[in-house]
């Protein structure tokens, strides 16, 4: 790996040779600007706008337009000899805590070596001072005749240059808020930290690559075959403004989470099972009852037992009484017994209904059979009384 700047890390009174290795790396396809109807490449050419001829690289140099629209030129001397406190040095100004940056100003990354063995133990010394303390050193760095803001990191056991931007080339984000104020639930909360533990687990970022680059070569495989290229179906584009249900679109999002890891899906059609023991407000609390009764609700058929189960009851109690009043009214003459006896059956026959079950006919038969109890009672009465009255007249 070549070096692409050599200087020293300068903190207090120690100084640190080193030299500077780029860190990352874009693996793009390259792609040429050719003519669309014969396919030759189209190249940029440098052309002088007074002469309109081509002028070659070496020739070319910097000029900064003036307002009045005279050009100022500067040459790669003037560039390279910038009064700069910062050139070939990296000069650490502060130590911060690592949040105090945000990550919005990080630019691109260096790893930082040593440019000799003599180096090997302060560079040792500065490692494992940041890694103890949890901290970034904020340094000035100046890289190709231009001055940058910077951080020394540590990682895995390398120190990190990352330029950064300024603080005044961060625009502001004023204005792109959504305006008002918006209110947010418990259960919505919940749901949304059960959807992000849910695909956080397992995550393996190593394991992610440029799908585009991947769809790209294998176009470029197919057109070099001579074979129509794989085509992915175009999918409808969301409509913008559509009011969705949030919570039915964090508790599918939980569903597919739980499916695409082989989980089973939740009991109550994917709802967290944290979730819904909160209380549900508004609409969603009604869908839940209506979910719940629907779950519950039987075929027509069994509906119908309790309602018959009722009307058998209410018919049990109206025979009952009916024989009880007649066990009564066995005191008095068999004619009010034979009359209460049909005015409690013509009562028992109005309440019971036309499709009566087994029970009430076991019921009504009960009661019959009491009356006729009665009846021989009152019969066995007569005529002991009748005997009683003709000793007494024969003894007279």
């Amino acid at each position: 790996m070549r070096a692409t700047w050599k200087g020293a890390i300068s903190f207090g009174l120690v100084t640190i040779p080193v030299q500077l290795f780029t860190a990352t790396e874009e693996h793009d396809i390259p792609l040429r600007q050719v003519h669309g109807k014969d396919g030759s490449r189209v190249r940029l050419r440098r052309v002088c706008e007074a002469e309109d001829v081509e002028i070659p690289y070496h020739e070319i140099t910097k000029g900064y337009e003036a307002p009045d629209g005279s050009m100022i030129m500067l040459s790669d001397e003037d560039l390279a000899d910038l009064p700069l406190p910062s050139k070939k040095l990296i000069d650490v100004l502060a130590f911060v805590d690592a949040s105090t940056i945000d990550p919005l100003m990080f630019s691109k990354a260096y790893y930082v070596g040593t440019s000799d063995r003599a180096a090997a133990k302060p560079y040792a010394l500065l490692r494992e001072a940041l890694t103890e303390s949890g901290q970034i050193a904020v340094t000035k760095i100046a890289i190709r005749s231009r001055e940058a803001l910077a951080v020394l990191r540590v990682h895995e056991d390398t120190l990190v240059l990352q330029t950064c931007l300024w603080p005044d080339e961060v625009r502001p984000a004023a204005g792109i808020t959504p305006e008002g104020d918006v209110t947010i639930r418990p259960q919505e909360l919940q749901m949304a930290r059960s959807l992000m533990d849910m695909l956080s687990q397992d995550f393996d970022l190593s394991a992610l690559h440029d799908e585009y680059q991947e769809a790209l070569q294998q176009v470029i495989e197919a057109r070099l075959q001579g074979v129509e290229p794989p085509r992915e179906e175009e999918e409808a584009a969301p409509a913008g403004g559509k009011v969705i249900d949030l919570m039915a679109a964090l508790e599918n999002s939980v569903r597919a989470a739980r499916e695409s890891r082989g989980e089973p899906a939740a009991a109550d059609g994917g709802t967290d099972a944290e979730v819904r023991t909160l209380p549900v407000p508004g609409h969603t609390r009604k869908a839940a009852a209506e979910k719940k009764a629907a779950a519950k609700k039987a075929p027509p058929a069994k509906r119908a037992a309790p309602a018959a189960t009722a009307k058998t009851t209410q018919a049990r109690k109206a025979t009952g009484s009916a024989a009880k009043k007649a066990t009564t009214s066995t005191t008095t003459t068999p004619k009010e017994t034979g009359g209460k006896k049909s005015t409690a059956a013509r009562k028992s026959t109005a309440k019971t209904p036309t499709s009566r079950t087994a029970a009430t006919k076991s019921t009504a038969a009960s009661a019959t059979k009491t009356t006729r109890t009665a009846k021989t009672a009152t019969a066995t009465a007569k005529t002991a009384t009748a005997k009683k009255t003709t000793r007494r007249a024969a003894s007279a």
